[in-house]
């Protein structure tokens, strides 16, 4: 099936005009927000407009010309922007770098970019760029934002940086006039993708294609100057770059989260009206508020049961009857109102991308009066191709989905179940190589998103794999994990399942459990001592690990025998970025995982342990009740 475009599409042009279009609408009123030692503070759309023109001058002071790179390595902070911004209308392409790589990691992007300058957050991130700059011979200037104290020669402060620019007696016209000499097929950044394998492939977006999708967005989604957002996501990623640049373009203030240690109380500080995230957030909110034992946990679960008879029926376009009502009343007061409290009190949607969001997770945040919209994108994609809306609700939001295809883009299915798309966000390719590129983008444009999924009948697309990720046993049997791990995320004793099971005789399942809510039930279960000693110990108790396996099963009982685990491997430390197990959004890496544990999921399949069902990593010849 295919989806066609629908509603009025954008024309072209470039994110240096919305920029300019913004700061002189909006001069006086708040940009950007960000929090000092005690309280937030306000940049306006005016002062940013200035800071930006001194900045962009400071770029050619150093002698950098249209079609340069610059490297942006740093956590999210008004700086941040202020050189993103300044690249746009200096012509500088920047390439983002996500905070959490390493050295090596870093030299491969400044030097496959060829960036001549890097901007720095701190000082931690300077020591990463110093530590590998001999190794890459076309770096020529560092500007750190915090005081970098002492540095080696041709790194600069932010200040003198700032000053540098100042210094330069360039005129307001000389900004606009070198601003709007960028052009609608210019690139505007390159953004390199984890990957899974190999060396990341840097993304050429251009500005027609970051325009239109900003412009796009602003017609799809409900935001207005009256809203408000913090902004958690790393920039370094397409998702959260391009929301900044829309709730700028639309006047909505951009507060900055000090770190995503302290995102939850952020929140209530700022009290957003709107942000956006990947699901790994919505998972660990719905974990935490099922971590609850006891009464109170009897109490979480029935406002729960009462909360998704009332999503459902309001989802369908039905009003709730009296008794749903009133019961769904009753956990608002108990259970809802507190998590709408703990993001600030006035959040009225999310929007999720980055993987597929578990529809229970959803209907359940839906209950609690905070409306995700789930959507779907790629960094080739600049990003957004698919979303739900609360437009015309319920015809444009169906939960299990990631929406219409926004105006302007074509989806169809090809024969194998990828997905392909067309339209003006697709990118220029990658960059420096072509042959990559001629094998994501076909002859008569369709970008191969490889994603597995289906269109119904009214245009909505659920997203049911990768294709990469797809499981062939043994036996030549075809299993999707990504649906099987959602299932069980939304279990509030598992934190990351991983399905294993690529060219064996059956599928096994790693766990890595939800530590806090595992010992709450050791505790109530009389293993106090156990959960007291740590996760190895916890997990090796039989009765603990009897107790996973049942909980994961429970969840499973719906899967066809192929489908379902046979063996559980406990871990006993989840997956995290800076061990290479996790992407920058929260996705698994799979094949690193399968890597990393090849030894102990090789021992699930020996004959002297086929009749054990639980494992611990640590030890997997030995643990596990039959």
């Amino acid at each position: 099936m295919t989806a066609r475009p629908q509603g009025s599409v954008p024309g072209a042009g470039t994110v240096v005009d919305l920029f300019l279009e913004a700061t002189g609408r909006f001069a006086s009123r708040p940009a950007f927000r960000s929090r000092g030692e005690t309280e937030w503070s306000d940049v306006s759309y005016g002062e940013v407009a200035e800071r930006v023109a001194r900045l962009a001058a400071a770029l050619r002071g150093t002698g950098l010309r249209r079609g340069d790179r610059a490297v942006i390595l740093s956590e999210n902070r008004v700086e941040w922007a202020l050189a993103d911004y300044a690249c746009l209308s200096a012509g500088v392409v920047d390439v983002p770098v996500y905070p959490s790589l390493t050295a090596p990691q870093i030299r491969y992007i400044v030097n496959d970019s060829g960036a001549r300058l890097a901007f720095v957050s701190d000082a931690a991130q300077l020591g990463k760029l110093e530590e590998i700059r001999a190794e890459c011979p076309r770096l020529e200037s560092v500007v750190v934002f915090d005081p970098p104290g002492s540095a080696s020669p041709g790194t600069v402060s932010w200040s003198d940086f700032v000053q540098a620019g100042a210094d330069a007696g360039e005129s307001p016209e000389h900004f606009r006039e070198e601003a709007e000499r960028a052009r609608p097929e210019d690139v505007a950044t390159i953004l390199y993708t984890s990957g899974t394998t190999g060396d990341p492939k840097g993304v050429m977006l251009t500005h027609r294609n970051l325009h239109w999708n900003i412009l796009v967005s602003a017609g799809v989604l409900p935001i207005g100057e009256t809203d408000s957002t913090l902004s958690f996501l790393p920039l370094s990623h397409v998702f959260q770059r391009m929301a900044d640049y829309l709730f700028f373009h639309v006047g909505c203030p951009v507060a900055y989260a000090r770190s995503i240690q302290l995102v939850t109380e952020d929140l209530k500080e700022i009290r957003p009206t709107l942000a956006v995230s990947v699901p790994r957030l919505y998972e660990k909110v719905y974990a935490s508020v099922r971590a609850a034992g006891g009464l109170k946990g009897r109490i979480v679960e029935w406002s729960i049961r009462a909360g998704l008879r009332w999503a459902d029926a309001r989802l369908a376009g039905r009003e709730p009857d009296l008794a749903t009502r009133l019961r769904h009343l009753v956990a608002d007061r108990v259970l809802f109102g507190k998590i709408r409290a703990a993001v600030g009190g006035r959040l009225k949607f999310f929007v999720s991308g980055g993987a597929p969001l578990s529809p229970e997770i959803n209907r359940f945040f839906f209950a609690a009066g905070l409306t995700i919209l789930e959507g779907y994108g790629l960094t080739e994609t600049s990003p957004v191709l698919n979303v739900n809306s609360m437009r015309d609700f319920p015809r444009n939001l169906r939960v299990g989905t990631v929406g219409r295809p926004v105006p302007g883009t074509e989806e169809r299915i090809a024969e194998d179940g990828e997905i392909l798309v067309r339209g003006p966000q697709i990118m220029k390719g990658y960059y420096n190589l072509p042959d990559r590129t001629a094998e994501a983008i076909d002859p008569d444009g369709w970008f191969h998103t490889g994603d597995i999924g289906e269109i119904d009948e009214d245009g909505f697309l659920t997203i049911t794999d990768r294709k990469k990720d797809i499981i062939v046993t043994a036996g030549g049997k075809n299993i999707a994990p990504q649906p099987i791990e959602n299932v069980l995320r939304k279990n509030r004793f598992v934190d990351q399942p991983v399905l294993i099971g690529d060219l064996r005789k059956f599928v096994v399942l790693l766990v890595a459990p939800d530590f806090e809510a595992l010992e709450a039930w050791a505790r109530e279960e009389g293993e106090a001592e156990a959960a007291a000693a740590g996760p190895r110990t916890l997990l090796e108790v039989p009765r603990v690990q009897e107790f996973l396996c049942d909980q994961v099963l429970g969840e499973l009982g719906h899967l066809s025998r192929v489908e379902t685990p046979k063996k559980l491997l406990l871990l006993d430390q989840g997956f995290t970025i800076e061990d290479g197990s996790l992407t920058p959004t929260q996705k698994v890496k799979r094949r690193v995982v399968e890597t990393r544990y090849a030894g102990q999921i090789d021992a699930l399949y020996r004959k002297e342990n086929e009749n054990r069902r639980v494992f611990t990593a640590w030890q997997p010849g030995r643990s596990g009740p039959s």
